[in-house]
This record gives C-alpha cells, sequence and structure tokens, in this order.
C-alpha cells in the first residue's frame, strides 16, 4: 500500500488494474464496453487523469475477479487517490506534467537528482528561487513569482518531515560558482547546502562532480533528472527529465534504466560526502 499522495495512490491503482487485465489477456474494448464507458476517458484515466468512479472500480474489480483482500486494498487506494492534490492551490500555475510529478514527488519514499549547473530546487534558498523566478528569460508576473517561490518551498518539506525522503544528489562544481543573485544571497545558498547536509546526514546526501572530472558531464548539457522510489514494491522506479525547454516524467523501463545507469555513471565521478561538503565550505570562504 502506498503512502498518503493522491498521485501515488491513483497510480498504483490504475498499474494493479492494468497488470491484471493483462494477465488475463483482457483487451481494452472489452473493459470499457463492460463498463460502459468511453475510450477516451479509460485513457484519461490511464494517464492519471481523474479517478475511478466507485460504482466502476467495483463492477472492474468483479470482471478481473480480485479476490477479497485486493478488492479491499484498491478500494483504500481509490480513497487516497479521491483526496486533494498536494498542490492543488497552484494548479493554474504548472501543466498536467509537473502536476504529476509533484504529486509522485510528495509520495515518493527516495529521490535520486543530478543538477549540472544549478542548485536543486529541493535545497535551494528562498532568496535563490526568488532571483531564478525573476531572471530576465522567464516572464512571470509578480505575484505569480511570490506562489511559484511558495510552491517549491512547500515541496522542500519533503526533507524535514517526520517521515522525510531519502535524498541524494549529485550537484556539478558549477553549480556552486555561478552568482545566482548577490553575493549574500549565493553565500546564504552555499551555507544552506552544507548546513542541511549536516544536519540530515541519515537522509539527504549531497555530491559534487569537481572540475577535474568534468568532462563526465559536460556532454549532458546542463541536463537535469530525478528518480524516484516508491515504498510500494508494486511500483516501479519513475524518472524526470527536464531542460530548458522540454520536462516529462519518463515511465518507459528502459528510458528509467538508462537514466538509473546515468545517474550511477556520474555518481562514481563524483566526490564522496565528506570531501564534497569540504568543496562547498571550501567555495562559500572565497565568497
Amino acid at each position: 500500500m502506498t503512502g498518503t499522495s493522491p498521485t501515488v495512490a491513483n497510480w498504483e491503482l490504475m498499474l494493479r488494474i492494468r497488470s491484471r487485465a493483462d494477465d488475463q489477456g483482457l483487451k481494452t474494448s472489452t473493459i470499457v464496453k463492460a463498463l460502459d464507458v468511453s475510450q477516451q476517458y479509460w485513457s484519461a484515466l490511464n494517464r492519471g487523469r481523474g479517478t475511478l468512479a466507485e460504482d466502476k472500480l467495483k463492477d472492474l474489480l468483479s470482471l478481473l475477479e480480485f479476490d477479497a483482500e485486493e478488492r479491499e486494498e484498491l478500494h483504500a487506494l481509490r480513497d487516497i487517490a479521491k483526496g486533494r492534490h498536494p498542490f492543488a492551490e497552484y494548479s493554474a500555475l504548472f501543466n498536467e506534467q509537473l502536476m504529476r510529478f509533484y504529486g509522485l514527488e510528495t509520495g515518493a519514499q527516495n529521490i535520486r537528482s543530478f543538477e549540472s549547473t544549478l542548485i536543486p530546487g529541493l535545497l535551494q534558498t528562498e532568496d535563490y528561487i526568488r532571483v531564478l523566478m525573476k531572471s530576465r528569460v522567464t516572464t512571470y508576473r509578480p505575484t505569480e513569482v511570490e506562489q511559484r517561490v511558495s510552491a517549491r518551498l512547500q515541496r522542500q518539506r519533503l526533507l524535514t518531515a517526520p517521515d522525510p525522503v531519502e535524498f541524494s544528489v549529485v550537484i556539478g562544481q558549477a553549480a556552486l560558482m555561478y552568482k545566482v543573485g548577490d553575493d549574500d544571497v549565493r553565500s546564504r545558498q552555499l551555507q544552506h547546502l552544507i548546513s542541511m547536509a549536516e544536519r540530515y546526514p541519515g537522509t539527504i546526501e549531497i555530491r559534487i562532480v569537481p572540475y577535474e572530472a568534468g568532462g563526465a558531464i559536460a556532454s549532458l548539457n546542463s541536463a537535469t533528472f530525478h528518480l524516484l522510489d516508491f515504498k510500494s514494491a508494486r511500483l516501479p522506479m519513475l524518472g524526470w527529465a527536464e531542460s530548458a525547454a522540454y520536462f516529462e516524467v519518463v515511465d518507459d523501463p528502459k528510458r528509467v534504466t538508462a537514466l538509473d545507469y546515468l545517474f550511477s555513471q556520474i555518481q562514481s565521478h563524483a566526490l564522496d560526502r565528506e570531501r564534497s561538503i569540504e568543496l562547498i565550505k571550501q567555495v562559500a570562504g572565497r565568497s
């Protein structure tokens, strides 16, 4: 059973239903006919848009011959899935892909991230976030800037919650050097990295790829990606990939495996935890 994220609960619900249908060789056309729903409606559900009505779920579980214990689990998942999205108040700001990712992120047990030129969003200070949101390449209105800052700060609660997410991040040294805002903003950001790494050694790991090993990441062209693992053994690893003009949830197993391998390769070029913190302190001392 999943945690408290409606997005993850809905994903697990539909994943288990699709898996059972595949095992029984049940075609989509048979399912939509039995439930008296459209192909578009069923397709939307499988993309995480909307939740099965209770009566439709009951009919589907009978059709797929789930036993009593599994039916109880799947109804419980639906109850969670009907809950309010943790970022519902920001739905006007973010598109469907981002809203889905934020919902998945909220329900993750482990997150691994790579950032080559920026401090990762989950570790950014409020001032650092605000500078990025106000940068000349964005077109956000002032009120929208503050909402986006608030949303990112809300995401960061994952790291300090009573049952925090395990967060392992690899950062290129360039991210420490870029001047985002004035010297005070940069100094506070570096001190924040040090503080988070030292305060939460059991759940937060920050590792730096130094300039000397920069060739290992230069070909990625400032790539950013994340890997999410979940508590439920029924749920596979998911990825998130983004660039300046492109982002998406990655759920194709081959692509997720490729991102997993890439993260391992990048991490192998990074300094260990202790030397990474020392490097951040050295850079902070010079700022």
